[in-house]
Formats: structure tokens, C-alpha cells, sequence
């Protein structure tokens, strides 16, 4: 097998998504607070994701706080048919620029509303659970009541969708008995990769994982190596990272993120990249030897 093509769809939910979406928390200024230095361009960016042919845009109305969701109302509503907007709560921004857990009932239902009124929407398709036990990655604890408002804000009709982010597979086997739980978003990539068990259960049960910081963690040598690999295939590293990550599973749906439209551009033409076996090989071995590097919070 000379190589293995990588586009694709999934379910999520029910409805059906191009694995390879767009995450909006760069449209937001430096630290992910305040608006961002080109707005125009930033409503750009969006509409050529879609106008690309993205169908899974990744928000929450604590970037910024409620910059970014503003800013996608602006660029695209009324939304396209078939356009997943997935939002978070569970989180907000401290005047010191801090990221605090904001679990009470009152602020969860706080923040749906203010996704629904900054989005533009009477529902939200897909409402993910935040865990905030550790901001730079999870840590175990029950999500039990949080999860049990957002079932209630369920079924009064403000939320189709329950996910989980920044969790434990015990948190995801806890929010299992409360709710459908219908993604799963956490770090994972070519060299962080605790998740692997986690996928592949998910995938075995059609659950949708959606990772973030495609390149978040690497040692210099494993920049150094993937970088070798993007030259042997005429591409970016970025693209070699999306790629391996649309191959590594069916149920991995990819948020990147980006200011920029021709970044963006780059990004979506890794579901075109096929990677040669050889090439697969090298990419697997850059696990050994990981060293974390937390970026902050999805």
C-alpha cells in the first residue's frame, strides 16, 4: 500500500460532519481575551472555511469572552444548512486573565444563554462540558451535577447535544449514565497520545473524539523529525500532524485553528494528504520520549 487518503465524514450527533472543521478560538485577541487585531479579517477567515466546505465550526462564548461567537454570527448568519456550530461552558475568564471553572447551575445556564443570544441561535447543536478540576489537562472528579443541568437545559430544548471536555475516560464512563454523550475533546496528538485507549473505545460505540493542539507538546527533536517528514511530502508539519491524526481513527474530527486565510487554506488541504507507509512509520515512532508542554486551555 503506497498510501491512504484521509478526507472523509462523520456522524456527529446526527447529523453528519467533515472530519477536517475549523476551531475559532484564535479569532480572538492575544491570550484568547479581548477582539482581535484584523476583525475583517477574521470574518473572512470564516466565511472561506465555509465557502471550502467546512460543516464543524468549534466555539465558546468564554473566548474573548463572547468575541468569538459575535464575530461568527457576523460572518455567517444566517448559517448554511448542514453548518455544526459546537460550543463549551464549564469555564470562564478572570479579570487577571485567568481561566476559572464556572460549574454552578447558575452560571451553566448563564452561559448557554449567552451562546444562544452572541450565536444568534434558539438551540445549540452541540454543548460541551468543560472540566475544570485542572486547567492544563484532566483531572479526575465528578461531573455529575454540571452534566445534570445541561440534561435539563436538554430536555427544555436549548441544547440537542451533550460533549465532554478536558476529561478522564472515568468522566466520560460518569457522563455516559447521565446523558448521550456525543463527543469527547481533549490534548491528543502525534506525541500525546494517553487518549489511545479512550479512541478507540469511542470509536467501537460511533462517538465522535475531537482533538486539540494538533502540534501542542513536542521536543524540539520531534519538531525536528516531523519536520523532516513535511519536506519528504512537499508539505507543512502542520499538514503531516492533521493528516496522521484523520488516519489515526474515523471517529477524529480536526479543529484547527488560524487568523489567517491562507493558513487556513493550508490546513484543510491535509484531507487531501496521502501518507506513504514509511512515512506513517516515522510519524508513530515520534511518541517515544514525549515531553509535555501544555499550551492552556482548549
Amino acid at each position: 500500500m503506497s498510501g491512504i487518503e484521509t478526507a472523509g465524514t462523520f456522524r456527529l450527533g446526527d447529523r453528519t460532519v467533515r472530519r477536517l472543521g475549523y476551531g475559532a478560538m484564535q479569532l480572538a485577541g492575544p491570550g484568547v481575551l479581548g477582539p482581535p487585531k484584523d476583525r475583517e479579517e477574521a470574518i473572512a477567515v470564516l466565511r472561506e472555511a465555509v465557502a471550502q466546505g467546512v460543516t464543524h465550526i468549534d466555539t465558546s462564548d468564554f473566548y474573548g469572552p463572547h468575541v468569538t461567537n459575535q464575530i461568527i454570527r457576523e460572518a455567517l448568519h444566517p448559517y448554511p444548512d448542514g453548518l455544526v456550530i459546537v460550543t463549551k461552558v464549564g469555564a470562564r475568564r478572570g479579570a487577571d486573565a485567568s481561566w476559572n471553572p464556572a460549574f454552578s447551575a447558575e452560571a451553566l445556564i448563564a452561559a448557554v444563554h449567552d451562546n444562544l443570544r452572541n450565536l444568534g441561535l434558539d438551540v445549540l447543536e452541540v454543548v460541551n462540558l468543560r472540566a475544570m478540576f485542572a486547567v492544563h489537562g484532566p483531572a479526575e472528579g465528578s461531573l455529575a451535577e454540571p452534566l445534570s443541568v445541561l440534561a435539563d437545559l436538554q430536555r427544555r430544548g436549548l441544547i440537542r447535544r451533550i460533549g465532554l471536555s478536558n476529561v478522564t475516560a472515568a468522566q466520560v464512563a460518569e457522563g455516559r449514565r447521565i446523558a448521550e454523550i456525543a463527543c469527547v475533546q481533549n490534548h491528543y496528538n502525534l506525541v500525546h497520545r494517553a487518549d489511545d485507549p479512550l479512541i478507540d473505545d469511542l470509536a467501537a460505540a460511533g462517538t465522535a473524539y475531537v482533538p486539540f493542539f494538533p502540534l501542542g507538546g513536542f521536543s524540539p527533536i520531534q519538531s525536528q523529525d516531523l519536520s523532516a517528514v513535511a519536506r519528504s511530502l512537499d508539505a507543512t508539519p502542520m499538514q503531516v500532524a492533521l493528516a496522521w491524526l484523520l488516519r489515526r481513527s474515523p471517529n477524529l474530527l480536526l479543529i484547527p485553528g488560524t487568523s489567517s486565510r491562507g493558513h487556513l487554506r493550508e490546513n484543510l488541504a491535509a484531507a487531501d494528504l496521502a501518507l506513504p507507509d514509511d512515512a506513517m512509520r516515522a510519524l508513530d515512532g515520534l511518541a517515544g520520549g514525549r515531553q509535555a508542554a501544555e499550551a492552556g486551555p482548549d
